[in-house]
């Protein structure tokens, strides 16, 4: 039986012009004078589901969520033959987030994210900490090359077969380089049998990492795999536009800020203690840890994500 809160619609959507040609879809859900959370989604690409709505009592939160650029309903979507990614990184995605609070007139909120974001709130609530009441993360990420390397390259030892096919999905000379960037390459060029192979092999890969969850229905459709392994690459060949282990640095600025952080035992991208790093160098936090979960979403993660949802429901 699920530990989420039943389904639920929207009462407000849009779209939000965020500029450089960008628009943004947001929906509200919940009670419209409850408390506000702002929900971000992973990948980067992945795009919010109705699930994600689920993780907080509708009577008592006022549920934000969106699609980040160039994914889901927002548009221009990723998976067209040819797209232009200049317009996407972490400091645009963080300006969405000032954009989007101002617009509904929301002063300090509540940010709930998963894996890279995780990483999203914490940029956001490290720059603007007056704009933050709490944080709750799972699957934690902080966007450090280490991470994304790990993820690449580190993991290929753990599953030998699945990272052979990986990478011999680039050209040769690139197999011992960074295997990001030569798949925004492969990614972007404008033949469809290039870029279509390489989303395909890019998303086997990311399915064959994480073995404790069945892969996600989305990564059956061409046009998901495709925008979402383009933005993916386009951030991690980049370092995610941000200075290494800048999150890490500025945990100071998180003073004041309570969170939970729930964290898979399981979690294959974890293997560099992330999520102990985060929480011993952020007093305010308490990581809880769950036995047999990866960096996946089981009823006990769930469980521990809704608890921490509704501790702080109330809190001004």
């Amino acid at each position: 039986m699920s530990s989420r809160y039943p389904e639920i619609e929207p009462y407000e959507r849009g779209m939000l012009d965020v500029g450089d040609g960008h628009q943004v879809y947001w929906e509200t859900c919940g009670n419209p004078a409850g408390k506000p959370v702002l929900v971000l989604h992973g990948g980067p690409g992945s795009g919010c589901t109705t699930g994600m709505r689920r993780y907080f009592d509708p009577a008592r939160y006022r549920i934000v969520l969106f699609d980040q650029r160039n994914c889901g309903r927002s548009t221009p979507h990723a998976s067209r033959p040819v797209i232009d990614l200049s317009a996407n990184t972490t400091g645009h995605l963080v300006a969405d987030m000032e954009l989007l609070r101002e617009k509904l007139g929301i002063q300090r909120w509540q940010l709930f994210g998963g894996s890279w974001g995780s990483a999203l709130a914490l940029v956001y609530a490290t720059r603007s900490p007056e704009r933050v009441t709490e944080l709750v993360l799972m699957g934690v990420a902080t966007g450090r090359r280490r991470e994304t390397d790990l993820l690449t390259r580190g993991l290929g030892g753990v599953f030998p077969r699945p990272w052979a096919d990986f990478r011999i999905g680039v050209p040769e000379g690139d197999r011992d380089g960074d295997l990001a960037d030569a798949y925004y390459k492969l990614l972007t060029d404008p033949d469809p049998a290039v870029h279509v192979a390489a989303a395909r092999r890019w998303c086997d890969w990311e399915i064959a990492i994480i073995p404790t969850e069945p892969p996600k229905d989305r990564f059956t459709d061409a046009g998901y795999r495709l925008a979402f392994a383009r933005i993916v690459t386009h951030y991690w060949r980049t370092g995610s536009w941000l200075a290494e282990g800048e999150v890490l640095a500025a945990l100071d600025r998180l003073a004041g800020i309570p969170g939970v952080v729930v964290q898979g035992v399981l979690d294959t991208g974890n293997f560099l203690g992330t999520a102990w790093e985060l929480t011993h160098g952020w007093p305010d936090s308490e990581l809880v840890l769950i036995d047999d979960a990866g960096h996946n979403t089981t009823d006990d993660l769930a469980s521990a994500l809704v608890t921490a949802t509704d501790r702080f429901a109330d809190r001004n």
